[in-house]
């Protein structure tokens, strides 16, 4: 456990088709994240590479886990001693598809890595075009500080399942990185959704979103009795919480809803 808070940073902005200017942004707010106290670095959905509405430069700007996205980020966690999450656009097997991924990086490269479970086919929309969904497989966390951290997307948090599972790999928090799209009462469910699964999992949950005009904006860390502890607006910018593994452990003192449940989370066939 570790012996003081951990900065945790939501970090704000607006990914374009310019990879350069992405990570231009993404150095930016490194910078000041780690200035603030932040020791892990949380960015949107689609980081690395986005265009709206999607086309076919989504699949020719893919890259994978070992590419220049993951590289630089790479350099940028050495320079500032942090990790830092974010989502990348990665190379699929499929032609003409591509993977939504989010990568956690620190100073020695890949530390764990999560594929989107549930494509956004809803509200008008359809990313299974273009996005092949992850796997159903054992998922991938990383400690930091003593606090063990796991990973989602975007429109998983509507799911309730991915969560729990989540937190049976003994995650104090859940990073998720998404591009939470704008719409009638959208941002009244993003917020509700992610403190529904930090209250319902007794653990720490952040959401890191575009900025209007395309996402919600409304970053965001939450603590396991589903209070806010830091937000930002609609601009972008990088919001730390200083949160720790004891404060979990009270939590699941007084309130033991994961050990006093009666069902389990088994995938679909």
């Amino acid at each position: 456990m570790t012996d003081s808070p951990l900065g945790v940073a939501v970090a704000q902005f607006a990914p374009s088709a310019d990879e350069t200017a992405n990570l231009e942004a993404i150095s930016e707010l490194v910078a000041r994240a780690r200035g603030r106290g932040a020791r892990v670095v949380l960015f949107p959905e689609y980081s690395s590479y986005f265009v709206d509405p999607f086309d076919a430069s989504l699949a020719e700007h893919a890259q994978d886990l070992d590419g220049a996205f993951v590289t630089a980020l790479t350099a940028l966690a050495r320079d500032h001693d942090v990790v830092i999450v974010a989502g990348l656009v990665e190379r699929s097997d499929t032609d003409g598809l591509v993977r939504n991924t989010v990568v956690a990086v620190d100073a020695g490269g890949l530390i764990a890595r999560y594929r989107k479970l549930h494509l956004y086919d809803a509200f008008g929309q359809r990313e299974s075009d273009w996005v092949e969904p992850g796997a159903l497989e054992e998922p991938e966390t990383f400690e930091a500080g003593g606090i063990r951290f796991a990973l989602m997307t975007c429109y998983d948090l509507r799911f309730p399942e991915v969560s729990r599972v989540l937190a049976d790999t003994g995650a104090h928090v859940l990073l998720v990185a998404a591009e939470w799209v704008r719409g009638p009462l959208k941002e009244d469910h993003w917020r509700t959704l992610l403190q529904a699964r930090a209250i319902e999992n007794t653990l720490y949950v952040a959401g890191a979103d575009h900025p209007p005009p395309l996402g919600v904006g409304h970053s965001i860390v939450i603590d396991p009795q589903g209070v806010p502890v830091v937000t930002i607006g609609t601009g972008t910018d990088v919001a730390v919480a200083h949160i720790d593994a004891a404060t979990v452990d009270r939590v699941r003192r007084v309130n033991p809803a994961l050990a006093l449940r009666r069902y389990t989370v088994a995938p679909r066939e």
